[in-house]
């Protein structure tokens, strides 16, 4: 095993949005590419499907002079590389991450985690929970499907339409990714180009299309993961929901998440979708900071600060829209 800081980048990305050097874990002859920014408390930022560490750049840019932000790229996303014989499973990107944490030495790991995020975090800190100070949940789950996530799985990860759909048409990266960021004026063309390029061939999107057949297919995975949350309960521990997210914002979702943790402290965001590091990444920033110790953080649904205002109204440039 090896980190390289090779150029190597399969794509362009630009560099004012995406200002970080490129690192690769590699093992069996594969490469993970991951993001390393910044000195302080380990800040673990783990995506869902179909991002990748570009999601979270707003975060690293802000956070960097502060703590150290790891961001990965699941094999077969962004700048990873598709392993052979891989399954693009999420038991397995969670091995991935984990030998990722062994490697770099990883300890008082502040847990960020969104969409599978989630279940691939959580499922590392409950194995090892004297490795994580802390918890800053965003939209997600980590128990067996309901019977809606359950049809959506059969839908999006079924040979049709769900194959057709990724394979032919990119479906997620081109389409559900801007239908699920609430502020359409940050939906920029290098946005869609940045979550575009790392699927340009069918080959290349299997990975996008196993996610959403694995919610049923890693249904006792995922309840064991749940079984084993207990174990993170001492942790400090925050949720960062966004509302308008259309998978995982009805109020259950997170009503279900306080019964888990009690004590963790809840942010909820009413202008924000399923892409929240999109959306509101203010509000991810100052979690993570509570999170390291760095600022205080009040409770739900606290004013908009000046920072909110900032990101409620953006500077938009005309040529930058779609």
């Amino acid at each position: 095993m090896k980190t390289l800081t090779t150029p190597g980048r399969p794509f362009s990305v630009d560099a004012s949005e995406y200002p970080f050097t490129s690192h690769w874990f590699e093992q069996n002859g594969a490469r993970m590419h991951y993001l390393d920014e910044g000195t302080g408390p380990a800040v673990l930022l783990l995506h869902g499907n179909p991002t990748w560490s570009y999601l979270y750049r707003n975060v690293i840019k802000a956070l960097r002079s502060e703590v150290r932000c790891i961001a990965p790229d699941y094999p077969g996303f962004g700048f990873s590389d598709h392993p052979t014989n891989y399954g693009y499973t999420p038991r397995e990107h969670a091995q991935w991450v984990n030998a990722l944490i062994d490697h770099l030495g990883l300890t008082q790991i502040i847990l960020v985690c969104q969409d599978w995020g989630g279940p691939i975090g959580l499922s590392i800190a409950t194995q090892r929970p004297q490795d994580f100070s802390s918890l800053v949940i965003l939209n997600t789950w980590c128990w067996r499907p309901n019977l809606q996530s359950t049809f959506f799985s059969l839908l999006m990860g079924s040979r049709f339409p769900g194959r057709t759909l990724q394979m032919k048409k990119n479906f997620f990266a081109k389409t559900v990714v801007p239908r699920c960021i609430f502020h359409k004026e940050r939906v920029a063309a290098t946005l869609r180009k940045a979550y575009t390029d790392p699927f340009p061939t069918e080959a290349s999107r299997i990975g996008t299309w196993v996610f959403p057949r694995e919610i049923r297919r890693s249904a006792d995975w995922l309840e064991e993961i749940e079984s084993r949350l207990p174990r993170l309960r001492d942790k400090p521990a925050t949720l960062v929901w966004a509302m308008k997210d259309p998978a995982f914002g009805k109020p259950w979702y997170l009503t279900r998440w306080q019964t888990i943790f009690p004590q963790a402290q809840t942010d909820i965001l009413d202008d924000a979708s399923h892409y929240l590091q999109e959306d509101r990444p203010d509000r991810i920033i100052a979690a993570i900071k509570t999170a390291g110790g760095t600022q205080q953080h009040s409770r739900s649904n606290r004013a908009a600060t000046s920072c909110d205002k900032a990101w409620r109204q953006p500077s938009i440039h005309k040529e930058d829209t779609p």
